[in-house]
């Protein structure tokens, strides 16, 4: 049977067909009766769905990470396609196609691994120079940075989606710094470019894609401010055996500064606010990144193709304008795409 991908259903139609689970939470509705809302996912996107007259048993079969085979509708409520389950079996993993369930980036990773490291080896400062080298050359780094998504689920969730949030930040700096006729002369393009690049460095080890989109213990627990701080201080320590020179104190301070501060406000998790040009440089651009991507993912992955406005958007505080022009369900993305 040909696969239905979750942007393909409509209200009416009836379901059968292999989920991912991304959440699962046993609830009791205002009767007392138990039900299992869920939120289920493929490559396409998620959809909530719920499966009434659950039990504790039926909620530690089917938790988060697993794999289910469901029987029931789509239909449209308040708004929001919604899947309404009538029946649900745990599929074992080793019969399950990822492609069909995880999005990943829509260019070609090796490409924009190529495009990294091209756009890294215009910096000319020999310190940020080897200390760049020294990150490219740790295969397990970069292998990681090449395959776990930027976040789980608010921007650039998707496999290669760190590495490309990355890229486009590194080449909006390059246009913006790069010669001729540089547009913030007062701004040290090197050391934009290294931050950028280190900025959010520790997701290699805060986020995992193995199955699914998730923390792992030590991101929980550490944050990926706090490891990539870590992460930089062990490469700072093999530049200097590389080079045989002690990396340059406010360099190194610089640096750090640009990883610590770059979500922008305390309130946001940054310990510190940025106080550099280089800093508040870096901050803007990667929130002009996310918020530009959140938006049009949000718009692409809205399940009612009959409004001009998708639902309303909690994380962004509203309905986002789709357009009243060619209003019907968008079809599953290609070899991989992001949802």
């Amino acid at each position: 049977m040909t696969r239905r991908y979750i942007r393909q259903l409509a209200d009416g139609d009836a379901v059968e067909q292999v989920f991912f689970v991304a959440e699962s939470c046993l609830r009791a509705n205002r009767h007392g009766g138990l039900y299992l809302q869920m939120e289920l996912r493929d490559r396409s996107g998620s959809v909530e769905a719920r499966l009434w007259n659950a039990d504790e048993g039926m909620a530690r079969r089917i938790r988060a990470g697993s794999f289910i085979h469901v029987r029931g509708k789509a239909q449209i409520y308040q708004g929001q396609l919604q899947l309404i389950v009538n029946e649900a079996e745990v599929v074992e993993r080793e019969r399950i196609a990822w492609q069909d369930f995880f999005p990943h980036a829509e260019k070609d990773l090796a490409l924009l691994t190529t495009r990294l490291r091209s756009l890294l080896q215009t910096i000319r400062q020999p310190a940020l120079k080897a200390l760049v080298h020294c990150f490219l050359a740790d295969g397990t780094i970069m292998d990681r940075f090449g395959r776990v998504p930027a976040g789980v689920r608010n921007h650039h969730a998707y496999i290669g989606g760190l590495l490309e949030h990355v890229v486009r930040l590194l080449e909006a700096a390059d246009r913006l710094l790069g010669p001729p006729g540089t547009l913030f002369p007062e701004l040290d393009r090197d050391l934009c470019l290294a931050g950028i690049f280190v900025h959010d460095i520790g997701k290699v080890r805060e986020l995992t894609a193995e199955e699914g989109f998730a923390y792992t213990d030590e991101g929980q627990l550490v944050g990926h401010l706090a490891i990539g701080l870590e992460l930089l201080n062990e490469k700072i320590v093999e530049s200097e055996r590389l080079t045989g020179q002690a990396f340059p104190t406010e360099l190194a301070l610089r640096l750090k500064h640009i990883i610590l501060s770059h979500h922008g406000s305390y309130e946001f998790g940054s310990p510190v606010v940025p106080m550099t040009p280089e800093a508040i440089f870096v901050h803007y651009l990667d929130s002009l990144d996310a918020k530009v991507h959140s938006f049009a993912r949000d718009i692409v992955a809205d399940l009612n193709p009959h409004s001009a406005w998708t639902s309303f958007q909690p994380h962004l505080g509203r309905r986002l304008f789709k357009g009243r022009s060619g209003l019907s369900p968008l079809e599953p993305p290609e070899g991989g795409a992001s949802a």
